[in-house]
């Protein structure tokens, strides 16, 4: 198969805080070019430039750079004309694009930083693909004279001629009270174009927020309003960027099921990494692979089953590539069975009240290196109850006195150190940062050198969580406590934090509560759950903790949801309400751990 060179020069590339190391080890000359060029005048970030051309794929620049900057693509020419976008010389290329399709909800999936935003932006015309020509004016006409006799031709063609409408609910919902000012109901109405205030809000149910500033909302709360006004909005397709962070299970369905009733008369597509709720709502998925930050390939679509199943194993047989070294594996049963329960310490009965809400805490047994799973719907205490165990919260009942060292993240994470990833970490934790165990368990599984010379105020939503939750570990502490590690992070990179998470509480024997709605990340991250239940912002009980199954079965009894085990995968798959394996899972009271099906 021939292989083409393509060069990526990615954002850590600092020439100015850098002896210009690619610079030395690439043959300066080739038939008189430059292979390596450095701007004589580039200003503050300027960057150097390789020929790709001249570049004979040696990977010696990408050894000897001190940044990691540097990215050898060695592309098959089966990709010969694929390529759809390029950010500049040496900069992110995405390759193929996916087609909407009426009567179907089609999902994405893949790695952050793979061109998943970057495919909504094109498709929904807030961007012209410029095929890689980077020297011509990005045009319609060429992209279209590219897909003639296609049916992505004709979508692409209403798009060019502005008459198909859009709607996008963007990725990160917590920015949005910096661009919009005032009471929810306001904004609402502003946006409503089809006369269906009154139902959409009453589907997502924040009749409760309507009269609240949006600087004042949860990220639950934002996440549904978000949604909403991309709903209320009079458009032919409606593009949905993770449309499940910061939500419960029960909302996550919810949702699930009000953008599904959207695809029996509109195109609708969604980004989405809690794979339940791709699982639940998507009809056909497209992968993609590639490299994060360098080049990302879109793959020909899949049944919902069967994309999630490859993207687990890792191997997309048809096309005969690899994309990870290793499957994604899932235990048909509660994992650990043989755990050593040595009782550390005892959660006290604990309240607190507010006005307007009660929270009451059972109380039980934290064992060593336990990692306990923390479940529940929204608003009903569980990020109140893990700040009372941190101290950053007193309860009115009951004492924390464990005097135990705690490690906390936070549920919302503001990035207001001025500096680079690099500085904070060593700020952060000192000495620590060159512990061998912190290199080998946190460092390098949460991939945290990669960031080492970005600021840390210009990082991503899920880069800013893969730091918190790496600076959170790598403290020295008796307890740890995470809130929402999940959030902004794609599929790969949960299971990743999760086995992180584990490792690292196995093998310090301290003990761990985690705080989070992916079930996936649930069933991957726990030991035991505590299981939180009441009316949310009214009341909340928190019980446990329990053994997985029994947590399990509790937790999602009060929700009304089953689960059954994929045949293949023995992954978690929500069963459809009212169907034959719910019927049956509920009259036994078997909500999760139940034997894996044949599809």
């Amino acid at each position: 198969m021939a292989i083409r060179i393509a060069v990526v020069l990615r954002d850590r590339c600092q020439p100015r805080k850098c002896s210009h190391e690619c610079y030395k080890y690439c043959p300066p000359v080739r038939n008189g070019v430059m292979v390596v060029e450095f701007p004589d005048k580039g200003g503050k970030g300027a960057k150097p430039t390789i020929s790709e051309d001249m570049c004979v794929g040696c990977g010696i620049c990408v050894h000897k750079c001190p940044m990691g900057a540097i990215k050898i693509i060695q592309l098959p020419d089966e990709l010969e004309g694929e390529l759809i976008h390029q950010f500049g010389e040496n900069g992110f290329r995405l390759f193929r694009l996916p087609c909407p399709r009426s009567g179907a909800v089609i999902g994405l999936l893949g790695p952050n930083g793979i061109g998943k935003t970057t495919i909504f932006s094109i498709l929904s015309g807030a961007m012209v693909p410029n095929l890689g020509e980077l020297e011509a004016e990005p045009s319609w006409d060429r992209v279209l004279e590219k897909y003639a006799g296609t049916e992505l031709n004709n979508y692409l063609k209403k798009v060019a001629g502005e008459s198909i409408r859009t709607s996008v609910k963007p990725q990160y919902v917590d920015k949005i009270p910096a661009v919009h000012k005032g009471r929810v109901k306001e904004l609402l109405r502003s946006i409503d174009q089809q006369g269906h205030f009154d139902d959409v809000v009453a589907r997502l149910d924040i009749s409760g927020c309507l009269d609240r500033d949006l600087a004042n909302l949860s990220g639950g709360e934002l996440q549904r309003v978000a949604i909403s006004a991309t709903m209320l909005k009079d458009a032919d397709i409606y593009f949905f960027d993770e449309p499940s962070s910061y939500l419960d299970i029960f909302q996550r369905l919810k949702i699930a099921k009000v953008i599904e009733s959207l695809a029996k008369d509109k195109l609708v597509m969604i980004v989405e990494h809690d794979l339940a709720v791709l699982d639940f709502l998507a009809s056909e998925v497209h992968l993609l692979y590639g490299d994060q930050g360098a080049y990302g390939i879109v793959a020909h679509p899949r049944p919902v089953r069967s994309a999630i199943n490859t993207h687990l194993g890792g191997f997309m047989r048809e096309e005969n590539v690899r994309f990870r070294d290793t499957a994604i594996v899932f235990e048909p049963k509660p994992p650990r069975e043989d755990f050593e329960r040595h009782v550390m310490v005892t959660i006290p009965r604990l309240s607190k009240r507010y006005t307007g809400f009660t929270l009451d805490i059972m109380g039980g047994d934290i064992h060593k290196g336990e990692v306990i799973g923390i479940v529940g719907p929204n608003a009903t205490g569980k990020t109140t109850f893990v700040r009372m165990l941190g101290g950053h919260e007193t309860p009115d009942l009951g004492t924390v006195d464990w005097k135990l060292s705690v490690s906390y993240k936070p549920q919302y994470i503001k990035p207001d150190f001025e500096g680079t990833v690099e500085m904070l970490i060593n700020m952060t934790l000192g000495a620590m940062a060159d512990d061998m165990f912190y290199k080998a368990e946190i460092e390098r599984p949460l991939d945290l050198m990669a960031m080492f010379q970005r600021d840390v105020v210009a990082l991503s939503g899920g880069e800013l969580q893969r730091l918190s939750i790496g600076l959170c570990l790598a403290r020295d502490a008796d307890l740890y406590l995470l809130d929402e590690p999940s959030a902004y992070l794609d599929a790969e990179q949960r299971m990743v934090a999760s086995k992180t998470i584990r490792r690292v509480m196995e093998k310090r024997k301290c003990p761990a509560f985690v705080v989070d709605h992916d079930v996936y990340f649930i069933d991957m991250v726990s030991d035991s759950l505590m299981v939180f239940s009441g009316k949310p912002s009214v009341s909340g009980v928190g019980e446990g903790p329990f053994d997985l199954r029994t947590g399990m079965n509790r937790f999602l009894k009060d929700v009304d949801v089953t689960f059954r085990r994929d045949g293949e995968t023995n992954r978690p798959r929500i069963n459809k309400e009212g169907s034959r394996l719910d019927r049956v899972q509920k009259s036994s009271g078997e909500y999760y751990y139940a034997e894996k099906t044949a599809e």
